[in-house]
C-alpha cells in the first residue's frame, strides 16, 4: 500500500517500500490542509526513526513540530490515532461543497526553426558517400504543442531522412527537461528528405564526446538538437486559445503511385514499368487522402499554421544540395494564400510503398509539381474543414518490442567483406549490398558484443542507445487525439501503406492523421506479413520480422479506443459537472477524514489497499451480499499508469485515488495491486453502492469529476471497467 504523498516541500519522504512490523497508515482525505499536514507529522513519527525523519523548517504548523519532540511507546499506537482522527475530523468539518474546476482551454502554439547543415557535410538517403555542394531550399524542425490543463503533447517534425533512436531521445529529454512536457508525450518524426544529412555516425561520436571528431560536424550535430528542441520549447511559449477545424482533402491529381509490382511468376518486384511484359499490376493500393488540421487565431482568424499528411515518399530532388523536397512547395503555396507567417507542419503518411514514379509514363513528376498540388488540394479544402467543438487533449503512447531479424556470426562476416570489397571499389549486386549493411546494423544493435568490427563499416546505421540491446527493437506508437474529431497516430519506420489504411479505417474518429518514421528509424521498412512472402527491396531492407506491421496497427488501434472512450467519459462529467447543482447538504456528509490502520501481511493474488468511507472503522464486518435484484452494484475497474513503479507520481496518484472512498455512499472501497502476469494492468479499484442512484450520484460528484480531468485522463494508460450485480 503506497505512503501517504509528504508536503512537496519535504526534503525527504519516508521509503514507501521500506520493511517495517509497525503498520501501514493512509490519510483517505482531509479538508483542511493544516489538519492534514498534523496528522501525517503525528503518524511519521510514530513510526519512523529519528534519522528516517526529516521536516522543512516553515511549512508545517508549530503544534505538529510540538507533536513531533514526543514518542510513543506501541502500545499507545492505536489510542492516540483514534483521538487525533476523533478531534481532526470534528475540526475539519465544512459544510460547503467544493467547486468543481472549470476545464482549461486548448492552447495550441507553433514554431519553426532552421536545421540546415554546413556544406561539406555528408548526405543521406542512398549507399555512397555525397557531400552537401550548396543549398536549395533550407531545413527546418517545426513543431506543434498542445496543451490543455496538465496535459500536454509535442510533435516536432524535421526534414531529415529519418529519426535515429540516439537523437529523438536527446531531444525528448531536453525539450521535457525545458517545457515539463513528458517525454514519452513528444513525438520527434522525420518527412525523408533524401537531400538531408546522413548525422547518425557524427549523432553518436558527439554523443559519446569523441575527442577525434571533426569540430565543424560537432558544431552541426549541436544545431541538429537544439532545433527540435527549442522549436518545441518556443511552440509551448506560444501555445494559446486557438480555433481548431480538420478534415481530408482527396488528391485527384495523380503524384503517389504504388512502386511494388506483381509479376507474371509470382514474384513481387520494385520500380517496374507498365511497359514490361512480365508485370502484371501494382502489387498495392495508394492512399489519396491529405489530412488535414488547420490552426486559426481565435481573436484575428488568422490561420497561424497547416499540420497536413499525405503519404509520398521524399525522394523527389537528387543532387547534392540540401532540400526539403516537396513540402517546401506545399508550404509556399499555403503561404500565398493564408499569409506569410503561416507555418506548414507536413507529416509524412505511411508511403513504404509508395512514390512518385508513374509507371505508366516516362516523364517523372518533379518536386515543384507534387507540392503546387498538394498545396493547390489543402488550400482548397481549408474552407469546407470542420470545426472542433469538443477539444479535450489525450495523449496514449506504448513501447512495443519489435522481433529483429538474425545476425548470425556467419552472415556478418559475409557482410564485412562485402561491404570491404565495395569500399575498395569492387563491384557487388545491389541487393547484396543492402543485406551485407543491414546485417552490419543488426550485429551492433543485437550483440553487446558484436561479431564484426561493425564500426568501422557504418556511418547510418550507428546508435548508442540500442548497441547491443537484444533481441527485440523497442519502438514508440504515440496517439494525440483532440475530442471526437482528430487522431494524430505516431510510428516507427517506413511504414507501408497497408498499414496505415488500416489504422485509418479501424479509428473511432473523423480525421486520423497517421504519421510515420517517428523516433525510431532503426526499423528501416515495416511491410505488412503478406509482402514478406513477396519479397523484393523493402522487405530485403527491413530490420524487423514479418508480423511487426500488424504489431504496430494493433497497439495503435487499441489506443485509439482508449482514447476515444475516455474522451467519451470526459464529455459526460463535464455535462453532469456544469449541469447538475451540488447538494451540499449531502456533500457535507463526506468532510469525516478516515484513517485505516492495516498490519502488512505477505501478498496473495493481489496486494490490496482498502479504504472505507466512514469514520467508524470496518475492518471487522461483514456486509451480507445482497442477492440478485437488490439493486446493489459493484464498481470496478483495472488500469495501467504510465508512471514508473514505486515512483512518486505514482504514489501521488493512488493516494489521489483514495480520496474517491470520502464520497458519499461509496461502501468496500478498495485499492488492490495485481501480482501475477495474466494482463498488462497493475492497480484495481472496486466500491460498491446499495443503489444505481448512489451509483450516479457518484459518478457526478465534483470529487470525481475532478480526479478524473485531473488525473484519471492525464496518467492512466489504459484500463477496463465493469459494473456487476449478484447472482441469485
Amino acid at each position: 500500500m503506497p505512503s501517504p504523498m509528504p508536503s512537496k516541500n519535504t526534503p525527504k519522504k519516508l521509503n514507501p517500500n521500506r520493511n517495517s512490523n509497525r503498520g501501514n497508515f493512509r490519510i483517505s482525505s482531509t479538508r483542511n490542509p493544516q489538519h492534514g499536514q498534523e496528522i501525517l507529522c503525528m503518524l511519521l513519527t510514530l513510526t519512523a526513526t529519528p534519522a528516517e525523519l526529516h521536516l522543512p523548517d516553515d511549512n508545517f504548523p508549530v503544534t505538529a513540530k510540538g507533536f513531533l519532540a514526543m514518542r510513543f511507546p506501541p502500545a499507545l499506537l492505536s489510542l492516540v490515532c483514534s483521538v487525533f482522527l476523533l478531534a481532526t475530523t470534528a475540526i475539519s468539518a465544512d459544510p460547503v461543497p467544493p467547486k468543481s474546476d472549470a476545464k482549461a482551454p486548448l492552447l495550441v502554439g507553433i514554431a519553426e526553426q532552421d536545421i540546415t547543415p554546413p556544406t561539406g557535410f555528408p548526405m543521406a538517403g542512398y549507399y555512397h558517400e555525397r557531400l552537401a555542394e550548396g543549398t536549395i531550399n533550407p531545413l527546418k524542425a517545426k513543431a506543434i504543442v498542445f496543451r490543455e490543463g496538465n496535459t500536454a503533447a509535442a510533435l516536432v517534425v524535421c526534414d531529415l531522412i529519418g529519426v535515429a533512436t540516439d537523437l529523438s531521445r536527446e531531444v525528448r529529454k531536453l525539450a521535457s527537461e525545458k517545457t515539463g512536457i513528458p517525454a514519452s508525450n513528444i513525438v520527434v518524426s522525420a518527412t525523408h528528405s533524401h537531400t538531408a544529412p546522413d548525422y547518425m555516425r557524427e549523432l553518436y561520436l558527439y554523443l559519446t564526446q569523441n575527442e577525434d571528431q571533426n569540430p565543424q560536424r560537432a558544431k552541426y550535430i549541436e544545431k541538429l538538437i537544439d532545433g527540435p528542441v527549442n522549436a518545441i520549447v518556443q511552440a509551448h511559449t506560444n501555445a494559446k486559445p486557438s480555433s481548431l477545424a480538420s478534415g481530408s482533402a482527396t488528391q485527384t491529381t495523380p503524384v503517389a503511385f504504388n512502386r511494388r509490382s506483381v509479376m507474371r511468376d509470382g514474384s513481387v518486384l520494385t520500380w517496374q514499368a507498365e511497359s514490361n511484359p512480365k508485370r502484371i499490376r501494382a502489387a498495392g493500393p495508394i492512399d489519396p487522402q491529405i489530412g488535414v488540421l488547420a490552426i486559426q487565431d481565435t481573436e484575428d482568424g488568422t490561420t497561424r499554421g497547416i499540420l497536413s499528411n499525405f503519404a509520398l515518399h521524399l525522394d523527389t530532388v537528387g543532387g547534392m544540395k540540401w532540400s526539403a523536397d516537396y513540402p517546401f512547395f506545399i508550404e509556399r503555396t499555403l503561404r500565398e494564400a493564408f499569409g506569410p507567417e503561416l507555418i506548414s507542419i507536413f507529416g509524412a503518411g505511411c508511403c513504404g510503398d509508395i512514390n512518385h514514379v508513374n509507371p505508366a509514363s516516362s516523364v517523372r513528376n518533379k518536386s515543384d509539381f507534387i507540392g503546387n498540388s498538394l498545396g493547390d488540394s489543402i488550400r482548397d479544402e481549408v474552407a469546407q474543414l470542420t470545426p472542433l467543438e469538443h477539444t479535450h487533449l489525450a495523449v496514449k503512447s506504448e513501447v512495443v518490442q519489435l522481433p529483429l531479424e538474425e545476425a548470425t556470426a556467419e552472415q556478418v562476416e559475409r557482410s564485412a567483406q562485402t561491404i570491404e570489397l565495395i569500399k575498395n571499389g569492387g563491384k557487388a549486386d545491389f541487393f547484396d549490398h543492402v543485406i551485407a549493411y543491414k546485417k552490419l546494423v543488426l550485429d551492433q544493435i543485437r550483440h553487446s558484443q558484436p561479431h564484426e568490427k561493425t564500426a568501422e563499416y557504418l556511418t547510418w546505421g550507428r546508435s548508442r542507445s540500442l548497441a547491443g540491446i537484444g533481441e527485440t527493437l523497442p519502438v514508440d506508437v504515440t496517439v494525440i487525439t483532440l475530442g471526437n474529431d482528430v487522431a494524430i497516430v505516431t510510428l516507427p519506420g517506413e511504414v507501408f501503406v497497408e498499414l496505415g489504411l488500416a489504422i485509418k479505417q479501424a479509428s473511432p474518429f473523423r480525421t486520423t492523421i497517421v504519421v510515420e518514421l517517428s523516433n525510431v528509424v532503426e526499423t528501416i521498412y515495416v511491410p505488412h506479413r503478406a509482402a514478406y512472402a513477396s519479397g523484393s527491396y523493402e522487405v530485403t531492407n527491413s530490420t524487423v520480422m514479418p508480423g511487426s506491421g500488424e504489431m504496430l496497427v494493433e497497439t495503435a488501434v487499441r489506443l485509439l479506443r482508449q482514447a476515444a472512450t475516455e474522451n467519451e467519459q470526459a464529455k459526460s462529467h463535464q455535462t453532469a459537472s456544469t449541469s447538475k447543482p451540488q447538494d451540499s447538504a449531502s456533500d457535507s456528509r463526506s468532510t469525516a477524514t478516515t484513517l485505516v490502520v492495516t498490519t502488512p501481511e505477505p501478498p496473495t493474488a493481489t496486494s490490496s489497499t482498502q479504504v472505507h468511507s466512514d469514520a467508524t472503522p470496518k475492518a471487522e464486518e461483514e456486509t451480507p451480499f445482497p442477492k440478485r435484484g437488490s439493486s446493489m452494484i459493484e464498481h470496478t475497474v483495472t488500469f495501467r499508469l504510465k508512471h514508473a513503479s514505486g515512483s512518486e507520481e505514482e504514489t501521488g496518484f493512488l493516494n489521489a485515488a483514495a480520496e474517491l472512498a470520502t464520497i458519499p455512499d461509496v461502501r468496500d472501497f478498495q485499492i488492490r495491486r495485481q501480482t501475477s502476469v495474466k494482463n498488462s494492468h497493475t492497480f484495481g479499484i472496486s466500491m460498491r453502492f446499495d443503489t444505481p442512484a448512489q451509483y450516479k450520484a457518484y459518478n457526478e460528484h465534483p470529487l470525481h469529476v475532478r480526479f478524473v480531468q485531473q488525473r484519471w485522463l492525464n496518467e492512466v494508460v489504459e484500463f477496463q471497467e465493469a459494473d456487476f450485480e449478484p447472482l441469485d
